[in-house]
Formats: structure tokens, sequence, C-alpha cells
């Protein structure tokens, strides 16, 4: 290898160094501290902000549409928004859909050649039905994240009551030391709990908070020890031991349906790709023939079919444990 070979080799390595360090330097200059904020579950951070025991609580209820309201009492779309976590009121979230319907309308009429009711259809699935799946994607995640925390926290709540402490010491500790979800609305708990509820409804109100299924296991334990008595701490510890055995086959299930889930996510996503592979470098393709009647009749055949399609797919592929 000559001298010049040798160099640029040299040089490349160099460059590539230097690019690793950049990449390292970045990920600690923001996403460190970015994870580490989040790892800070809400309540604490509403603390650090200066808002202490019963104004922390009410100002995140507040936030989430949840303050002197019964969760069981709320509707569909008002539980969806609580159990996502997000801080959005029924109000804001009707304002932002509307806005969003609006805008994609008025575009879509403005900058391309469809006809009314074709921008209208579009208006109402990225403009309503989008954010709404978008809501009940993070709900899902959300719920996720809680039955993967849950065990810990159980296992934290054990080890505190054999210390002897009292429950809400328990419950305190687990709302300080966990990261979100589970720690502000453990934190949450407590908070109903100093300030009058009793400990089975405040846990009532936790699992309509979250609307996990595993929570109503909890939900029973402590009623009937709260009722009849018991080693609370014994009944936890066998708890979340089941919770753990039930994710591990959560997860088995999961991994065995993989292939048949991707499948089905390809099939769903395939006739969108290839419309507007034909529709962007040639949009007369389809404009030329909205006007016949025999093309509306087939697109919207199309149109149920692959919606009944998808319908199977989706059964076929959820599996429900």
């Amino acid at each position: 290898m000559d001298s010049a070979a040798l160099t640029k080799v040299i040089f490349l390595i160099c460059v590539a160094t230097a690019a690793i360090f950049l990449v390292e330097a970045i990920y600690l200059a923001f996403v460190v501290p970015i994870s580490r904020k989040r790892s800070v579950n809400r309540r604490l951070r509403m603390v650090d902000e200066g808002f202490v025991g019963e104004q922390a609580s009410i100002r995140l209820k507040e936030r989430r549409g949840i303050f002197d309201r019964d969760i069981e009492l709320m509707g569909r779309m008002s539980k969806l928004l609580v159990q996502s976590g997000l801080p959005l009121t029924m109000g804001k979230f009707f304002a932002i859909i509307i806005a969003l319907f609006l805008a994609i309308l008025v575009v879509l009429q403005v900058i391309t050649s469809f006809p009314s009711w074709a921008c209208f259809i579009a208006a109402i699935i990225f403009g309503i039905w989008l954010p709404i799946m978008i809501v009940k994607f993070v709900r899902n995640r959300r719920r996720k994240l809680f039955s993967e925390q849950l065990p810990d926290a159980l296992d934290v709540i054990v080890r505190s009551l054999k210390a002897g402490h009292p429950v809400p010491t328990a419950l305190g500790l687990v709302g300080r030391e966990m990261p979100d979800p589970v720690g502000t609305e453990f934190g949450l708990t407590l908070d109903e709990m100093t300030y009058g509820l009793e400990l089975p409804r405040a846990l009532v109100n936790l699992s309509n908070r979250i609307g996990v299924a595993d929570l109503s296991l909890l939900v029973t334990a402590v009623s009937i020890q709260t009722g009849t008595g018991g080693n609370l701490s014994e009944v936890l510890q066998n708890l979340s031991k089941v919770l753990r055995e039930r994710f591990q086959l959560r997860r088995k299930v999961r991994a065995i349906s993989a292939e048949g889930r991707f499948s089905a996510y390809g099939l769903v996503i395939l006739p969108i790709i290839i419309f507007f592979a034909i529709y962007l470098p040639n949009p007369n393709y389809y404009t030329d023939v909205w006007p016949n009647p025999l093309f509306k009749v087939t697109m919207i055949g199309l149109c149920v079919w692959s919606l009944i399609g998808n319908i199977i797919s989706y059964k076929m592929i959820n599996f429900k444990f």
C-alpha cells in the first residue's frame, strides 16, 4: 500500500472515529437529560414546580379533565382521554380535531383536483379518525407500560409492608421511587387516601384511570383484606408473581404470532402505497375516470372488501389472554 492510500485510510478512520464521538456527545447532551427528566414522574415535577400536597393532585386532575368527576360515569371518549394520560380535556380535544378537519378539507380543496366528496372523506380520516387512533395508541402504550411496571410496584409495597410500614406509606414509596405512569398514578391514589377516601375506593379510582384488567386483581385482594383481615404482604407477593407469569405468557404469544401480524400490516398498507405510487407520477390516471359512475361503484366495492379483509386479519392476529 502506497503512502497516499495509507493516508486516505487513516483519514477515513479518523473521520469515522470523530463521527462516533459526535454521536455520543449528542446522546449525552440531549438524549440522556431527556430520559432522566422523563424518569421523574409528573407528580414529583409538580411538587418541584411549587405545588404541594392537594394542590399537585388537583392540578394533575384538572389537566386530564377528571377533577371532581366520577370516571365510571364518563363517556367512552372521556375515558379514552383520561386513560391516555394526555393533558387534554374533552373541550380541547374536540377543538383540535375540528380545526384539523377544517384545515385538511380546505387544503385539499385548494391544492388538489379531487371531488368534494373525496376531500370530505379524506378530511374525516386524517382530521377526526387519525387523531382518535393516535390517542388510542398512546392509551394502549401507557397501559402496556403500566402492566410492565405493576409487578415492580407491588414488590416495593411488599418490602415496605414487611418492614413495618402502613399501607399509605408503602403507596407513597411507590409514588416517590417509580417513574411514570405507575409513580404518578399511585401518588394520586395516596393523595386521595390522604384527603378522605378509603383504600378500596382509591384503588378503584386508580383502576378506572388506567383501565388495565390486572388492577382488578389488586383491587379485589385489597378489598378482601380490608374487610376480613389477613397477610396483605403475602397476598401482594403472590399477585406480583402471577402478573409476571402472565406477562411472560403474553410476550410468548406475541412472539409466536409476529409473522402473522406483520403479514397483516403489509396487506393493509400495500394498497395505499400502490395508490400513491400510481397517483403521484400520473395524477390523471385516476382523475380522468372520476366522473364515471362505474368507477365510483368499483372503488366503493374495493374499499368495502378491503375493510372486511382488514377486520378479518385483525380478528385473526388479535389474541385476548
